[in-house]
């Protein structure tokens, strides 16, 4: 966490200087209130700590030209003065201040209010990134919906989370989504992706190490766990751990207490586990390759987030989503997609699901030339291998429609064995309109 101190006083900069450093804060300091607020601009700061009597710019005004540049939004302000009168103080509050201290300055107060300035910041990080998540998880297919509607359930309770689905389907999102909607949003939210650490490392991220305890510790270090304490630890692919940190993650799992490479001391912690995976962890149990315990330890709540795939109706939803988003980044007009291309978006199979749609839409926000996004600005793997996807090429826009919705009904009731209902339910149309399309399409459930 970052502070600025903006005073004009340098006995007092470098006092609080010293004071902040010995406390572990990263600290820049700024001699009038123009400096302070190019710093504030340039740096920002988590918290600044603003004298009121500054030259030339006094610190009402150096706060009131912060709130302009939004940099109250960022960051908490504390008032300090030799000279403060309630009337100051209420419209430094009023102006955007957190708290406001005289001088002398209080050591243990100074400290003590850092800290609840921590605490309100991350509060007001927890729900900024809240409206981030509900946000991105967008979609109104019933598979959708359904997702939603178990993390609202799961978020209210204290248990173990297994995230299952494919690469790219936002497995991480939705433990976000879980964590910021639960009693611990305002704690810590840790991810550590265990593919992507080397076996011999994976024990010492999660559970830290103490100064010797191998070549090269000159210091101790904090592990995921202890880091994560009160909050959420969400372990991407677990299904990658080695066997060795399955053993040990549940263990912890099961007493709460880790303990550090090095030392025989044990650590309680509370932490929520959200783990996450692309593997069918059951056949892995079977092939020898994960614990069958441990298994059965995480998968307490299981979630599956379905392929971009089964989410048909949310395919031209996301694009739209990612190319205003994308559009507003790069500050570009936004082009708007053909029909052609909506078609050839609805037929593809999207292997690399969300994260493929999301990173084609910027390269087409980036690279279209004119208003509108053509077939012809698709990438070629969109159209090779896919019979389907060059048939209805050839069609005019009418008759490849009603060519698309006649495979997919049929595809649909397929996969639900010939239960109209349910593939009713699955499309999101009343049983009735199902009947109708059927008799129009001259589609026999019974043979499909």
């Amino acid at each position: 966490m970052r502070i600025l101190i903006i005073d004009d006083e340098k006995s007092v900069r470098e006092s609080l200087e010293d004071i902040l450093k010995d406390e572990g804060y990263p600290v820049i300091s700024a001699s009038t209130g123009r400096e302070g607020i190019l710093k504030a601009v340039e740096t920002q700061p988590d918290v600044i700590l603003l004298d009121l009597f500054l030259p030339g710019m006094s610190g009402i005004e150096v706060l009131k030209k912060l709130s302009e540049e939004k940099i109250t939004e960022l960051s908490t302000i504390i008032v300090i003065s030799g000279h403060g009168t309630i009337e100051t103080a209420v419209k430094a509050i009023k102006l955007g201040a957190f708290d406001f201290i005289e001088k002398p300055i209080n050591l243990e107060r100074l400290l003590s209010t850092i800290e609840k300035a921590k605490r309100q910041l991350q509060l007001i990080k927890t729900r900024n990134m809240l409206f981030e998540s509900r946000e991105s998880l967008i979609g109104e297919s019933p598979a959708m919906k359904n997702l939603k509607e178990t993390i609202e359930i799961v978020s209210k309770v204290d248990s173990t989370v297994l995230i299952i689905g494919e690469s790219g389907t936002g497995k991480e999102l939705v433990a976000r989504s879980i964590h910021r909607l639960s009693k611990r949003a305002d704690k810590p939210f840790v991810d550590i992706n265990c593919a992507a650490i080397p076996d011999n490392l994976i024990e010492s991220e999660l559970f830290g190490y103490e100064k010797g305890a191998f070549t090269g510790a000159t210091k101790g270090k904090k592990g995921k766990f202890e880091i994560a304490d009160e909050g959420t630890l969400f372990l991407d692919e677990i299904g990658d751990m080695p066997m060795l940190a399955q053993s040990k993650l549940l263990r912890v799992l099961e007493e709460r207490k880790i303990s550090r490479i090095g030392s025989v001391d044990n650590i309680p912690v509370d932490v929520r586990v959200i783990a996450a995976t692309n593997k069918n962890l059951e056949e892995e149990v079977k092939r020898g390759n994960f614990r069958e315990d441990l298994f059965y330890r995480i998968n307490v709540v299981p979630i599956y987030v379905p392929p971009l795939r089964e989410r048909g109706e949310d395919i031209i939803i996301l694009a739209e989503h990612f190319l205003s988003a994308f559009s507003k980044d790069y500050k570009r007009e936004k082009p708007e997609l053909s029909d052609d291309v909506k078609e050839i978006m609805l037929g593809y199979s999207w292997p690399g699901n969300v994260r493929e749609l999301k990173n084609l839409m910027e390269r087409l926000t980036i690279l279209t030339h004119g208003k509108t996004i053509k077939p012809s600005d698709l990438p070629k793997n969109m159209f090779e291998g896919n019979s389907s996807l060059k048939k209805f090429t050839n069609m005019q826009l009418k008759q490849a429609k009603e060519e698309f919705e006649k495979n997919y009904i049929k595809e649909i009731i397929e996969k639900f064995n010939g239960d109209l209902k349910k593939a009713a339910k699955f499309m999101g149309i009343d049983i009735s309109n199902l009947y109708r399309k059927l008799n129009k399409y001259g589609i026999n459930s019974g043979t499909v």
